[in-house]
């Protein structure tokens, strides 16, 4: 459609509004806010690129289809041109056998002057190509699916069955500590949630709070009041993002709601109530530890005896204390389940005009809430809790049990709903019974990340893998489950197999009698009508003395001994990346995943731009993945439903640390170069360097054809070498040793829980970066940077005593572009242990090259005279032998 556009700016506050009548950009549509609504747009996220992407017929990517007839599915399928995709798997092909042309030439040419050298070399090559091969053979079929919101209101609006109606959904959002997650983001979490497009009667909103604090129930209570001003607030001009932070920081805004007369009189006011609300929310802490101290010294009549914290109404807090006491502490509190929100109704309820008491006009409005429900599960000591993957299991239980919604969103407490249409687009695979939907167990958006540099140093947008790695996997059974932004069929959490494999109630009933779902008959029942995916939500009446005692059964921190949770039911335990273990499990059952993205991105959050946080990160992903093979969850242990590049993708996920081991060696093999004049891995060193240079050259050539298709940038596709390196020079190897550990002496890893964003608010926005924080993490990685360069200093030292026009001198600057390609791979590594000097790049520079001289220097004037003595010694003795010959 390409219908003329009406467009008028209004400039008030820095804010400049484009009003649009009519499709907007080119190209981009939207969806029409009320569900079934004639006028909805089609949402595109460019998935039909001419120059990459060509549409699949959907007779090719339908399935049997049931009754649903000749009705086009709900989404759009696209395949990688041929013009790209074949060259793609042809280099892929050339570098396999490539590959083993050098593996059989390096066997022909062992090198017996340093068998063990070259052994070890051998056996990291062989492992570097079979890493390569787990890698590169899943994505020898990308395929891109994008929902087709368009195609979804028709069919809630013509359906037969269900009317205009959408299923019920329940949004998890986890968070554990207020201090390392700022509670600031958690609010700005809920609030986009509470505001999202989707039937208001239709989902319920839950927030475990892990930690226990009363700081996170009462900034949910203030959230509650202050969602009855920002909610209607959004729906009446259509704002986009629905988080009020990024909302207020945006400059630009294209206003597509139908009262733009009122926008800035209601922006401001609503601004204003949001500053009060964020100062509320910021004195939080300092409010409580104030009241609780008045009541102490009122209850006890001086200032020391019970340190208690109390909440407003006077009562104790049955959480974590400020001042930890018996049943009080962490890891030793009662479990809450508390309905801030109740139900809505399901006719909608209107606001008031505008008045003195109420300046925004809501007379048009629909002002109901989502139902919000604040949940901390019970911990006690001599428990294992299970961090992350056990609150998700509690979540699960209680949300059975007050809204049981059949579709299941999780965040993490630092993403938001970045485009409101958000839980409509994983309905268009879930729902789309032609294109296979009942088989779909979870629909994952890519992460999307606020405040990271401009130049993504740490390499934390992590496209190559979202946008290449991930969106290959659609070609197979789908990809792995990331941990947030996620859509469920709550079926599938439940440990149930595919419709195909047999029928849900059958299922459940045999599960129940092996005891694997628990002891809460009432959790149990609820569970064939969670499984049912056209149903929405019903909420008890009321939460009276039964419901009360179900949810506290279901919350005791014993609830999962002697079941299935944790393994065949709900997400896995005792592995650290529970979200791909759990995806895993759904994967092997038969079950298909689905990977898809959107325009404006669905979901946004914050990532880690400090070094230390960031390398603590990878640690925790890596050493959850070789948990991973070493557990039940092991790739090869799975049955014949697991689709074999699937298999191998797993496998490759799990393995991916190991080979990191060789190439930390490797890089500290220009050590052999400072003790010794020559030394060669492999001879004849000419060919050998020639094969490697074919063999490299071929995985970067491969690595555009994936950049084109991918879409990703040239920078994105460095940064993701650069910090793959620095993770292969220290993290990955240390979580190998870690694992060795676990396996050797029984005892868990404990990863700590990577800390967000806290020094922006100092003033400089990416603060985070220029502070250092030092660890034994940074040691690994800082000898082979003081290697690498001492190893260039060796080689200019060699060039300059020997000449360049010299056997020593040739080999010496072909064994310096080694070392200058591992410095320049650890180059985002060097800048963030400079601290604030790293905004300086030209003193790394300088550093660097002074320290280049000043080896070779030395070199020149100590090294280079000592081993020409060597030589001349040798020289002599070999001259001898050859006078004396042999004896008898």
């Amino acid at each position: 459609m390409s219908a003329a556009a009406v467009t008028r700016r209004i400039n008030a506050g820095g804010l400049r509004v484009e009003v649009t009548n009519g499709n907007g950009a080119a190209g981009v549509y939207v969806a029409a806010a009320a569900p079934g609504s004639p006028t909805a747009k089609r949402v595109n996220d460019g998935g039909g690129k001419d120059n990459v992407w060509v549409a699949v017929d959907e007779a090719d990517v339908s399935g049997a289809g049931g009754g649903d007839g000749a009705r086009p599915t709900l989404f759009r399928t696209y395949k990688v041109k041929g013009s790209i995709l074949h060259p793609y798997r042809f280099l892929i092909l050339v570098r396999l056998i490539a590959i083993v042309a050098f593996f059989a030439w390096r066997v022909r040419h062992k090198n017996r002057d340093g068998a063990w050298l070259w052994t070890m070399s051998m056996a990291g090559d062989v492992w570097f190509g079979f890493s390569w091969v787990l890698n590169q053979l899943p994505k020898l079929n990308p395929i891109k699916r994008v929902a087709d919101l368009a195609a979804l209101a028709d069919r809630q609006q013509h359906g037969t069955s269900g009317g205009g109606e959408l299923p019920g959904v329940d949004v998890f959002v986890t968070t554990v500590d207020p201090v390392d997650e700022p509670i600031l983001y958690t609010v700005n979490s809920i609030l986009s949630i509470l505001a999202a497009d989707y039937p208001v009667d239709r989902y319920a909103c839950y927030l475990s709070d892990d930690g226990g604090t009363l700081v996170h129930y009462e900034a949910m209570v203030e959230v509650a009041k202050f969602a009855e001003l920002w909610v209607p607030f959004c729906r009446k001009h259509c704002v986009e993002p629905r988080a009020p932070e990024s909302y207020f920081a945006m400059k630009t805004q294209a206003y597509r709601g139908g009262v733009a007369g009122e926008l800035m009189s209601d922006r401001r006011r609503v601004r204003r109530e949001y500053e009060e609300f964020k100062v509320r929310i910021d004195s939080l802490f300092s409010t409580i530890r104030k009241r609780s101290n008045a009541y102490n010294r009122a209850k006890n009549g001086k200032d020391d005896g019970e340190n208690a914290t109390w909440m407003a109404d006077g009562t104790h807090w049955p959480g974590t204390w400020f001042e930890p006491a018996e049943n009080h502490r962490k890891g030793q509190h009662a479990g809450i389940v508390q309905v801030l929100l109740n139900h809505p109704t399901s006719k909608p309820r209107f606001g008031l005009a505008a008045s003195v008491d109420n300046p925004l006009d809501l007379s048009g409005v629909d002002v109901r809430l989502p139902m919000l429900v604040y949940i901390s599960r019970e911990k006690r000591p001599g428990y294992n809790h299970q961090k992350k993957a056990g609150a998700m299991n509690a979540l699960l239980r209680v949300s059975a049990l007050l809204s049981n919604a059949p579709f299941i969103i999780n965040f993490d407490c630092d993403h938001y709903v970045n485009n409101s249409q958000a839980f409509r687009a994983p309905m268009c695979f879930m729902l789309d019974r032609r294109g296979g939907g009942d088989d779909v167990a979870f629909v994952q958006f890519p992460q999307r990340f606020d405040d990271v540099d401009p130049t993504d140093r740490y390499a934390n947008h992590n496209r190559v893998f979202f946008d290449g790695t991930t969106l290959s996997l659609n070609g197979l059974q789908g990809p792995s489950y990331l941990g947030t932004g996620t859509m469920f069929r709550r079926a599938a959490l439940y440990g149930l197999e595919p419709p195909r494999w047999g029928a849900a109630g059958s299922q459940i009933k045999a599960m129940d009698n092996a005891n694997k779902f628990g002891a809460s008959s009432t959790l149990v029942s609820s569970m064939l009508d969670g499984a049912n995916q056209e149903r929405s939500i019903t909420p008890p009446v009321a939460i009276d003395g039964s419901v009360a005692r179900d949810l506290a059964a279901v919350t005791a921190c014993g609830y999962d001994l002697g079941t299935s949770w944790g393994r065949d039911v709900g997400w896995v335990y005792d592995i650290a990346t529970e979200d791909v273990a759990t995806g895993f499990r759904m994967h092997r059952q038969g079950w298909r995943s689905v990977y898809t993205s959107m325009e404006p991105a669905a979901f946004r959050g914050t990532a880690p731009i400090n070094l230390t946080e960031r390398l603590y990160q990878i640690l925790r992903w890596s050493g959850g993945s070789l948990e991973m093979f070493f557990s039940h969850s092991n790739a090869l242990l799975a049955g014949r439903r697991l689709h074999p590049l699937q298999r191998i993708a797993y496998l490759n996920m799990s393995t991916y640390p190991i080979v990191t081991v060789f190439i930390f060696f490797y890089n500290l093999f220009p050590v052999m170069w400072l003790i010794s004049e020559q030394y060669y891995i492999q001879q004849p060193f000419c060919e050998y360097l020639l094969y490697l240079v074919a063999i490299i050259a071929m995985i970067h050539v491969i690595g555009m054809f994936e950049v084109k298709w991918s879409s990703i940038t040239l920078l994105d596709w460095c940064r993701n070498e650069q910090f793959y390196m620095i993770g292969s020079t220290g993290v990955y190897p240390t979580a190998v040793l870690y694992m060795a550990l676990k396996l050797f002496t029984g005892k868990g890893i404990h990863f700590r829980l990577t800390s967000k964003q806290t020094t922006a608010s100092s003033g400089d926005k990416f603060a985070d970066l220029y502070t250092v924080r030092w660890v034994p993490l940074l040691i690994p990685t800082i000898v082979v940077l003081a290697v690498n360069v001492g190893a260039v200093g060796v080689a200019v030292g060699k060039a300059a005593a020997w000449g360049l026009l010299t056997e020593q001198g040739r080999f010496a600057v072909l064994g310096m572009v080694f070392n200058v390609w591992i410095l320049a791979l650890l180059y985002p590594f060097a800048l963030g242990i400079m601290g604030q000097w790293g905004k300086r790049p030209a003193v790394l520079f300088v550093a660097t090259v002074m320290a280049v001289a000043a080896v070779a220097i030395m070199y020149v004037a100590f090294g280079a005279p000592y081993q020409a003595g060597l030589s001349g010694v040798a020289a002599s003795l070999g001259k001898a032998a050859s006078l004396t010959g042999p004896s008898g």
